[in-house]
């Protein structure tokens, strides 16, 4: 018996500024570079506030370029003055190249590249406790000078 598809509300919106990439090099795994995260905004229905300076995204690309797999871990902090910790993996594929004006900073057009992840919050306050008993999932988009994230509570 298939049970109903769950649906989604919209949370809030991201966009993350970031600093230039660190390229770590060729491992075993593949290819690493870790993307200094120095702030952004939160802005939405559910959740406002801040992202704070001092997290990153430690990305590994794989199949010659194509697959970005990521793994960002940053701190938003609400309005309320109220502190988010989030973990966000997240797959990111396009062309071989679109992939390659990413990796360059060039813009590349959002319809072109699968980009979908699921960030895990933890809250650190009991009035925002929801965050940590729900689950989430989001859409992002690279652009040259960030990243434009929207988050969903899944219902």
């Amino acid at each position: 018996m298939t049970l109903p598809a769950p649906q989604l509300e919209h949370v809030c919106d991201l966009a993350v500024t970031i600093a230039p990439p660190v390229e770590v090099g060729h491992t075993p795994a593949g290819l690493r570079r870790m993307i200094p995260i120095t702030g952004g905004t939160v802005t939405g229905p559910r959740l406002n506030g801040k992202v704070m300076a001092g997290g990153a995204d430690f990305q590994l690309i794989l199949n010659g370029g194509t697959q970005a797999h990521l793994d960002a871990r940053y701190v938003i902090e609400l309005d309320d003055g109220s502190r988010v910790f989030v973990q966000n993996t997240a797959l990111r594929v396009a062309s071989l190249e679109n992939s390659q004006r990413i990796m360059n900073g060039q813009p590349v057009d959002p319809s072109a590249v699968y980009f979908r992840c699921q960030p895990k919050l933890e809250a650190t306050t009991p009035e925002w406790a929801w965050l940590s008993e729900s689950q989430f999932i989001g859409t992002g988009r690279r652009a040259p000078d960030g990243v434009f994230l929207s988050f969903y509570r899944v219902l």
